[in-house]
């Protein structure tokens, strides 16, 4: 139930009657008092300066005012009858389609208990009674400004991921403080699956601590230390598949380290194998022993990943030798690596 500042102050039986849409090219302000000349004063003063005014004369009808017109900001009075200024802020802040708006508490209580209950109960600033509409509208044109920005970095935000999703990329956003998955592409979400078994909101350990160790770099005191400029990538790796996570930019404020968007991106050494077999007319199983070999890995490992025996893994190691023409594993790997360069200019070996 609305009303529109179009419409002539009515009387507060009046105001429960349903008004008019609200229109569009000006910021809307609901205000919220019990006090009909209060809420007079306010509606001329913000009239006057070109805002969409509604009013609500009850904590009850504040929410529901709040939850079909979306205001952009809230002047809410702290004592009402029935339900008070504090209880109708924390509904609105529990509530996601009103969490948003910012609510500026008008109240004649000026002992430091009762303003800590008003910013703690989700106010983002106060104004004390006798109210001073120049105030007022100074303390409003702040507040809208940062929200106004606020819900622009959002809405880029938003695009971001759109296009993220559009283009099939793997992307979380992470928060660094406890952990919890805020958002996840599709492809991020079914990697994590594949990788780690991971179905709940909370990223895999391995990445918590990765982003955590990032984030203490950063805060450290001291100069500036090359953990700190660029952080490395973090890799993890199931036999020649790796799964890479890179930090894209932080999102959000730095309260306990922030949001991240971190980029996932699957890769493959199969054809770095498949390169190895053709250079050196090695079958299968030996061109991943040397896979293995180059990685620096020894025969028992390397039987750990391929299901051998280390005494196989020995047996195709030296037929490897013989086709390479070398008698060592250094050498072997050396020759396998300068090779396979030559193709796959990225393999880091």
């Amino acid at each position: 139930m609305i009303c529109d500042a179009a419409v002539p102050l009515a009387p507060p039986a009046a105001l429960s009657a349903p008004a008019p849409a609200v229109p569009g090219g000006s910021d809307v302000v609901l205000v919220v008092d019990d006090v009909p000349d209060n809420l007079a004063m306010l509606h001329d003063a913000l009239d006057e300066s070109g805002y969409t005014v509604l009013l609500a004369t009850r904590g009850e009808a504040a929410l529901q005012r709040a939850a079909q017109a979306l205001p952009d900001i809230i002047l809410l009075d702290a004592l009402m009858p029935g339900m008070d200024g504090f209880e109708v802020a924390r509904r609105l802040k529990a509530a996601p389609a009103t969490a948003h708006i910012p609510i500026i508490f008008m109240t004649g209580l000026t002992e430091t208990e009762h303003l800590v209950a008003a910013l703690e109960a989700g106010g983002i600033d106060y104004v004390t009674k006798p109210i001073k509409p120049r105030e007022v509208l100074a303390r409003m044109g702040v507040h809208l400004g940062a929200a106004r920005r606020a819900r622009q970095d959002a809405s880029q935000a938003h695009q971001a991921r759109n296009a993220l999703d559009a283009f099939g990329c793997a992307s979380i956003t992470l928060r660094a403080g406890d952990g919890r998955i805020l958002w996840q592409t599709p492809l991020a979400r079914e990697l994590l699956q594949g990788w780690f078994g991971a179905t709940g909101p909370w990223a895999p350990e391995s990445v918590r601590d990765w982003l955590r160790c990032h984030v203490l770099a950063e805060n450290s005191a001291g100069p500036p230390a090359p953990a700190r400029a660029e952080p490395a990538q973090l890799n993890v790796e199931q036999g020649a598949r790796r799964l890479t996570f890179r930090l894209h930019q932080q999102a959000g404020d730095s309260a306990g380290g922030g949001d991240w968007l971190i980029v996932m991106r699957e890769s493959s050494d199969a054809q770095i194998i498949g390169s190895m077999g053709l250079a050196f007319g090695l079958t299968a199983r030996e061109a991943e022993v040397l896979y293995w070999v180059v990685k620096g890995k020894i025969n028992r490992d390397i039987g750990a990943i391929l299901g051998a025996s280390p005494a196989t893994v020995k047996k195709h190691l030296e037929r490897v030798f013989a086709k390479l023409g070398v008698e060592t594993r250094t050498a072997a790997a050396a020759m396998a690596l300068n090779r396979v360069r030559l193709l796959h200019p990225q393999f880091g070996g």
